[in-house]
């Protein structure tokens, strides 16, 4: 398996307040953290929550930033790694967890990995997320300069939501247009096939 963890300057400092954490709280937190680790916009604690953590576990804001955003990076990267739970352990001892701290992650992602990345793989990147789509055909015959005359063009109406929000987005495209934007779509369609 890849490496899932570079051991930067950053990651050796959070490793170092993470064990020395009281091993008691750790897992009620990294719990906490795991719930709401497929949620984009929404942090696990709020401001009051993390006063209260800064003062039970004697951090600074700034030290308990780094466990709280150390802890949920170990964990998206046990997802997006789909880490079997020895292989994650042997990844933590390797970045120099104690094996307390080791362990409260692993027994964490061994119960909850499978509903996690399900929650993450339909976490979308986008702010806005198309819900439909219509489309009209027009064709102009004819303009006061010009008897004969045909101009095709397509008007698209696009539904986008982002949670509650709902929009439309109008869009016309004559025909050359709209052939380039059916090649780029065919492009990206070709991109995403040599994916998977």
């Amino acid at each position: 398996m890849a490496l899932m963890f570079q051991a930067t300057a950053r990651l050796k400092k959070a490793v170092s307040l993470i064990n020395d954490l009281d091993a008691s709280r750790f897992p009620l937190l990294l719990n906490r953290i795991i719930q709401k680790l497929h949620l984009k916009d929404e942090r696990a604690f709020s401001d009051e929550e993390e006063n209260k953590l800064q003062s039970g576990l004697s951090l600074d804001v700034d030290d308990l930033h780094i466990v709280l955003e150390t802890s949920a990076f170990i964990l998206e990267q046990a997802a997006y790694h789909n880490a079997k739970p020895a292989v994650l352990q042997q990844q933590l001892q390797n970045i120099g967890l104690n094996d307390d701290k080791v362990s409260s992650i692993v027994e964490l992602w061994s119960a909850n990995s499978k509903s996690v990345v399900r929650k993450l793989k339909q976490r979308s990147l986008a702010p806005r997320q198309l819900e439909a789509m219509n489309w009209r055909l027009n064709l102009q015959m004819a303009q006061a300069s010009k008897a004969k005359l045909k101009l095709p063009n397509a008007l698209f109406e696009f539904h986008l939501s982002s949670g509650e929000e709902k929009e439309k987005i109008h869009i016309e495209f004559s025909h050359e247009e709209l052939y380039a934007f059916y090649n780029q779509l065919e492009t990206i369609q070709s991109q995403l096939d040599s994916l998977g």
